[in-house]
C-alpha cells in the first residue's frame, strides 16, 4: 500500500494505493464543508478490504474555521444550504477535471469508479454522477442532499436505469434535516436509478452500522458487478 499527498494535479489530494500493479476498483471520496482531504481517508482500509484505490481530493475553497485551522469546501454556502449556481458549476468542472486526471495518473479500473460524498461532498457526487452516469459504477451520498434546482435540471438518460445510488442519513441530523434526504430519494426515483436508502438514529456523522451498510452496498451493487455501458 502507498499513501500519497499530492498537489501536482489541480486539487491537493490524499491517495491510498493498494499493493500491486492494478488496475484497481476506485473510490473518489469527497469531504464535507469545513473538512479536508484527510476527513474520509480513514475509511480507505475498510473499503473493499483495503484493496480499492481511494482518492480524497480537497475542496478548492479555503476559509478560516475560527478554530485555528483552515477548513475547505467545494462551493460557498448561504443560509438554508443554498448556493451560487455559477460558483457551484465552477466547482463541478474542477472536480470533473480532477477525475479525468486521476484516471490517467493512477491504476484505475475505469469500469469501477465510485463517487462517495459526505454532506457537501455528496452534492458534488450527485452533480457529477447523475450528469455522467456512464463514467461511474455508482455513487453514495452520506448525510447529504440533492438540491431541488439541480435535480429539476437533470434529464433522465438511459444510463440512469439501474445506476446504483446509496443514500444514508441520520434522523437526528442537526445540520441537514432528514427530510432533505427523503426529498432526494424521491427525485432519484423519478430518474429511474437503482436507489438504496437507509436512515439511522444518528446525527451528522457515519456510525458503525452506516459504515457496515456502505461496505455491503459497495461489494454487492458496485464493485463486484461490471456495468456494460
Amino acid at each position: 500500500m502507498r499513501i500519497a499527498y499530492a498537489a501536482a494535479m489541480e486539487l491537493l489530494h490524499a491517495a491510498h494505493v493498494p499493493a500491486g500493479d492494478g488496475p484497481f476498483p476506485t473510490v473518489i471520496a469527497l469531504h464535507g464543508w469545513g473538512a479536508s482531504a484527510h476527513d474520509l481517508f480513514g475509511l480507505a482500509p475498510y473499503l473493499h478490504g483495503g484493496e480499492a484505490l481511494v482518492l480524497c481530493p480537497q475542496g478548492p475553497l479555503a476559509f478560516d474555521t475560527g478554530e485555528g485551522v483552515p477548513g475547505y469546501g467545494w462551493f460557498p454556502l448561504s443560509s438554508g444550504a443554498g448556493f451560487d449556481p455559477a460558483l457551484f458549476e465552477r466547482a463541478v468542472a474542477t472536480l470533473r477535471g480532477f477525475v479525468s486526471e486521476a484516471i490517467t495518473r493512477y491504476p484505475v479500473e475505469k469500469r469501477k469508479v465510485v463517487l462517495m460524498g459526505f454532506s457537501q461532498g455528496g452534492v458534488m457526487a450527485y452533480a457529477l454522477g447523475l450528469r455522467e452516469p456512464s463514467r461511474f459504477a455508482g455513487l453514495a451520498a452520506l448525510s447529504s442532499w440533492l438540491p431541488d434546482s439541480f435535480a429539476s435540471s437533470i434529464d433522465p438518460q438511459p444510463e440512469h436505469t439501474g445506476f446504483p445510488v446509496l443514500v444514508q442519513h441520520g434522523t437526528e441530523d442537526p445540520m441537514i434535516p432528514v427530510d432533505r434526504a427523503r426529498e432526494s430519494r424521491a427525485a432519484l426515483l423519478r430518474l429511474g436509478v437503482a436507489a438504496t436508502y437507509h436512515e439511522y438514529e444518528m446525527g451528522h456523522e457515519i456510525r458503525p452500522e452506516a459504515l457496515r451498510d456502505l461496505l455491503v452496498w459497495l461489494e454487492d451493487k458496485v464493485l463486484q458487478p461490471v456495468r456494460l455501458v
